[in-house]
């Protein structure tokens, strides 16, 4: 595991103390790859910025009214499985082992409140590290195994923007959460 070293998370009370996935800023020209790959893990450790020193009790927290899953934690859950479904799924044609169903297709995010978020963060950091492992065999021109009723094959190239924007979409989330939570901000 890369930086999510659990260190004393087992008090879901106590504050989570994790050390950050570092964030590098992505080249400013570069191939495709490096960029679009850079960005992507940028975006995932800002993920593990956000969560930093807060409070686990406050990860199950949903201030949005409109949104009753909307938590840090069903965010964390959330990206955690995002990722398994379009390396794993689509790009391999592997099984798709995600906890939603027909019968209940949020079931990722209400993980969030029923799972410590020092866990949900471990579980994401490895499927980002699995994502990683399969995006470096692959080119970017590469089709997708599994064909989506809705697109079609899909290119490696376009999992790794549309991971780039679900990612970047869900910091503005954890952004905005974590405020409601405990009022702390930053980039």
């Amino acid at each position: 595991m890369t930086g999510t070293e659990n260190t004393g998370m087992s008090d879901k009370n106590s504050t989570l103390h994790l050390p950050l996935t570092a964030r590098v800023d992505p080249p400013t020209a570069a191939d495709e790859r490096t960029m679009l790959t850079t960005w992507l893990d940028w975006h995932r450790a800002t993920v593990h910025a956000k969560c930093a020193g807060l409070d686990p009790a406050l990860s199950s927290a949903a201030p949005l009214p409109a949104s009753p899953l909307m938590t840090v934690g069903g965010v964390v859950s959330h990206l955690r499985w995002v990722e398994a479904f379009w390396f794993e799924t689509v790009m391999l044609d592997q099984p798709d082992l995600a906890p939603y169903s027909e019968e209940d297709p949020d079931a990722e995010w209400r993980l969030g409140s029923q799972v410590p978020l020092g866990t949900l963060l471990e579980e994401y950091e490895a499927q980002c590290a699995r994502s990683r492992d399969i995006a470096a065999r692959l080119e970017t021109g590469s089709s997708s195994r599994r064909v989506l009723r809705s697109r079609g094959r899909t290119t490696l190239r376009w999992v790794l923007l549309h991971m780039i924007e679900e990612t970047a979409r869900h910091n503005g989330h954890l952004d905005v959460l974590r405020e409601l939570a405990d009022g702390t901000t930053g980039e």
